[in-house]
């Protein structure tokens, strides 16, 4: 299955993505060069979608849509973990920028894209509320936990944590993490298995038609990790040119981590957007709060670890506009999830909350 030629291309473009990365990890690199790193990291981020869903279709819903968001975000948390070490007093509030920007990207942007197309294609997009109102309730409480409760703590000035403080959200993350993948794995996996408004998904509409064997799916999730991995290297290695283009515009240092953040995301957008295609509007749900509740629940335990050994302030207390964002973001998902079908009007209104968001951080 994975040796027709309309497939092929995606056996050589992570390895190409990894020569490329290689060869210009750690240099400066002129403008022409970044156009070709940029097109290549594309490349990397449309293999890594079709990769993820052979191994979805090997293993099954709802451990498909797992397996990508924690990918994603174990090698997203290396990137967050090398930049501030690079970045010195510079990157204190880099982890809390790049968490808060994933939250807002999937809750809002991949949530709204997800509900928007499902709607186009049957006009209502249906899920299951008991799970993904399962999952928007663990988001809401990780974020509060981690991003919200440092703005007001007492303990140390300035929207920081305690030692103390952080160890105790670091294991409450963790832990509520690992109850979620249990409770969606082993407990109750129907809650978060597509529901269909009618009828079978069309047969047009599948990607995969026999199963792949286990090789083909062992070999598609070693060259997803590759991808993966390419693509957030590679969007380091465009970030300096990035931000040169930022400060040029005279936009603040946030917006980077937009960015950043959004190229690190495309293969979880672009997935979830292929699953609402197929009238499978959970399995897109699932990837977006999903990788929302990974990104908090994997990376304040990392950075709680790497602060042992990492100089300066640790910022993870949100400002009042953010706030404002996450409390609106939680309550309209609420309105959302609770009926368990949605139209275009809520894949609007998410969309609009995403790009205010992206508005506020180039112009706050």
């Amino acid at each position: 299955m994975i040796a027709t030629l309309t497939t092929r291309w995606t056996l050589f473009v992570p390895i190409l993505a990894a020569l490329v990365l290689a060869a210009t990890w750690g240099r400066d690199i002129p403008g022409v060069v970044v156009a070709v790193v940029s097109a290549v990291l594309v490349g990397a981020v449309l293999s890594a979608v079709y990769h993820a869903e052979v191994v979805a279709h090997r293993v099954g819903e709802p451990y498909g849509a797992l397996i990508l968001a924690v990918a994603v975000t174990v090698i997203e948390v290396a990137l967050i973990v090398t930049m501030m070490i690079s970045g010195g007093d510079k990157a204190a509030s880099l982890a809390r920028d790049t968490v808060f920007a994933a939250v807002m990207i999937t809750c809002n942007g991949i949530f709204g894209l997800v509900l928007l197309v499902g709607a186009l294609r049957r006009r209502i997009a249906v899920f299951n509320p008991e799970g993904t109102g399962a999952a928007l309730a663990t988001v809401a409480t990780l974020a509060t936990l981690s991003l919200v409760l440092p703005t007001f703590t007492t303990s140390k000035p300035g929207p920081e944590f305690s030692p103390a403080q952080l160890a105790f959200a670091a294991v409450a993350s963790l832990a509520l993490y690992g109850l979620f993948v249990m409770v969606q794995t082993v407990r109750h996996p129907d809650d978060f298995l597509p529901v269909e408004a009618s009828g079978a998904i069309d047969e047009d509409e599948e990607v995969h038609g026999d199963e792949p064997t286990n090789r083909a799916a062992l070999i598609s999730l070693g060259l997803l990790v590759l991808a993966l991995m390419c693509v957030v290297g590679l969007a380091k290695v465009v970030s300096p040119a990035l931000e040169a283009g930022i400060a040029s515009a005279g936009l603040p240092q946030a917006a980077v981590g937009v960015v950043i953040a959004m190229l690190v995301l495309l293969p979880e957008t672009l997935a979830a957007v292929n699953s609402a295609r197929r009238n499978q509007v959970q399995i897109g749900l699932n990837l977006a709060l999903g990788s929302a509740m990974a990104s908090i629940g994997l990376t304040i335990p990392v950075i709680a670890i790497a602060t042992i050994w990492l100089s300066g302030p640790l910022v993870l207390g949100l400002g009042a506009t953010q706030m404002v964002l996450l409390a609106l973001t939680v309550v309209v998902g609420t309105l959302t999830v609770v009926p368990g079908r949605a139209t275009l009007l809520q894949g609007g209104v998410h969309l609009a909350l995403f790009a205010a968001f992206v508005f506020l951080a180039a112009s706050p």
